[in-house]
This record gives C-alpha cells, sequence and structure tokens, in this order.
C-alpha cells in the first residue's frame, strides 16, 4: 500500500487503557506533551504525533498532503494500523483546529474531544484572504530567512507575552529550533487558517462532547471560544488560571485536573 505519510509518533502506557490522541500546535512536536504525558500515563494509553511539516513526520506526497482534509484522513488511517478505532482527542492551537476538524467529519471514532487555545477557523472568505496574505508573507520569511530570528520575532506577539516571560522560555525556544524552517513554511501555507475550511458553520450539528480551554490571560481566544459555546450545544468553556494560549506548558497541573476530569467523567 502507498503511504503519502510517514508519521513519526510516540506511544506511552497500557493499551489496555482508554486512548488519547495528542496534537501539538504549529512549531510544536510530538513531545510536547511529554510533561502532562508523564502523569496521564498511568490511566490513558497516549499516542503524539509529529504533524505534517514538523519534527520527523516526512511527507511521501505534494503539499496537498498538508492541508487539513488530507492530514486528518493520513491520521485515521495510522489509527487504523495502531488498531486504535475510538479514543479521546487532545488539540492545542493548529492541532486543536485539526481535532475539531477530525470530530466533525468522524465523530464515530472518538468518544470526547478537548480543543485548548483552538478556533474553528475563519468564517469570512475576506478574512481568510488577508490572513493567506499574511501567512504567505510569513511562510517567505521562513523560507528565506533566518530561523533563530523568525521565532524571536514570532514570539513577540501579544498573544505570546505570557510564555515569552515564563521561565522555562529558553527551553520551549530550543525546542521550535529542532524544526525544519521550510516545512513549517509550506505548513502554514497550507493548513493556517486562512486555508482550512471554515467549520463555524458544522458546529450546531456536532454532537461529540467537547471541552474548550483557554487561558486567563488569553482575551483573544477567550471571546472566540464564548461564541464557539453559543452555537454549539455540546460545547464547554472552561478559564484556566495562570496561563495564556500555551496552557498545557504554563499551568500544567491545572490543565491536568480538567483534563482527566473531563476524560474520566
Amino acid at each position: 500500500m502507498f503511504r503519502l505519510y510517514d508519521f513519526h509518533y510516540q506511544i506511552f502506557g497500557n493499551p489496555q487503557n482508554p486512548c488519547i490522541l495528542f496534537l501539538h500546535g504549529f512549531m510544536g512536536r510530538s513531545d510536547n506533551f511529554s510533561e502532562v504525558i508523564q502523569h496521564l500515563s498511568d490511566k490513558f494509553y497516549c499516542v503524539t504525533v509529529d504533524l505534517p511539516g514538523h519534527g520527523r513526520t516526512r511527507i511521501v506526497g505534494g503539499d496537498e498532503c498538508y492541508q487539513m482534509p488530507k492530514t486528518a484522513q493520513g491520521l485515521m488511517e495510522l489509527l487504523d494500523e495502531l488498531g486504535i478505532f475510538r479514543c479521546y482527542l487532545l488539540g492545542y492551537s493548529m492541532g486543536g483546529r485539526l481535532a475539531l476538524y477530525l470530530t466533525l467529519h468522524f465523530p464515530e471514532r472518538f468518544e470526547k474531544v478537548i480543543l485548548e487555545s483552538a478556533s474553528p477557523g475563519l468564517s469570512s472568505a475576506d478574512a481568510r484572504s488577508q490572513r493567506r496574505h499574511r501567512d504567505e508573507i510569513l511562510a517567505q520569511q521562513l523560507e528565506t530567512g533566518d530561523f533563530y530570528s523568525f521565532l524571536s520575532q514570532w514570539y513577540q506577539q501579544p498573544l505570546f507575552d505570557s510564555v515569552r516571560y515564563h521561565p522555562s522560555f529558553d527551553r520551549l525556544f530550543q525546542n521550535r529550533l529542532q524544526n525544519q524552517p521550510k516545512t513549517l513554511a509550506t505548513s502554514l501555507r497550507e493548513m493556517g487558517s486562512g486555508s482550512q475550511p471554515s467549520l463555524w458553520e458544522l458546529l450546531p450539528s456536532h454532537s461529540v462532547p467537547l471541552l474548550l480551554l483557554v487561558g486567563e490571560w488569553d482575551r483573544k481566544f477567550q471571546e472566540i471560544n464564548h461564541q464557539m459555546t453559543q452555537v454549539c450545544p455540546v460545547a464547554q468553556l472552561e478559564i484556566i488560571a495562570d496561563s495564556g494560549h500555551t496552557i498545557h506548558w504554563e499551568n500544567p497541573s491545572a490543565y491536568l485536573k480538567s483534563v482527566i476530569k473531563f476524560f474520566s467523567g
């Protein structure tokens, strides 16, 4: 069988326990959840994967394999290969957008879903066009500029204020540097929120229990996620204290409590 994806993934815990599939954010890798997984792997079978353009995952097909629909299909095939036919799903930021797509299009495969600092994409064509233009500029910087400088500029965004001043920020920064800027550029072009299909119109019919986690300092995503609860009857919003956009890294103890309570309840 010809494969478009050679996914790099890691597995922790007992396969007899309930499974959680973890999806990281832009510029992340499968090991980004390691701190929380070490406290979950006694209760859950944890699978974490490098998404296209990130870490050690390799793409055999063309750029269309970085797009959300094909990536989702590739992940379904990976779960089939691993013998995982129903599981919990947890996605952060870009991985959260992908997780929402997965549960909307393959609801029979997921028991419950947690979206951390995520969105359903951009609802208007004009907003998506503007975002694609901005992302194209960033993609060109990734392809032609200095990656260290790009990362430094990236974390100057107000969204990452609390991350930038975190005592372990240097470790996070070095982890991001392990990626390849050219494949990150392709990911940004093909699965950025300007390129993904809007999922807003599908939320009213969404049926899988959905927990939305947002940091107390992340005002932008609090507003987005509040809007999601207004249109999605199965969504509940939880604000996590002492954290911004990267909750699982900024406040792992509170994050763990929410994850265990929702997936075990």
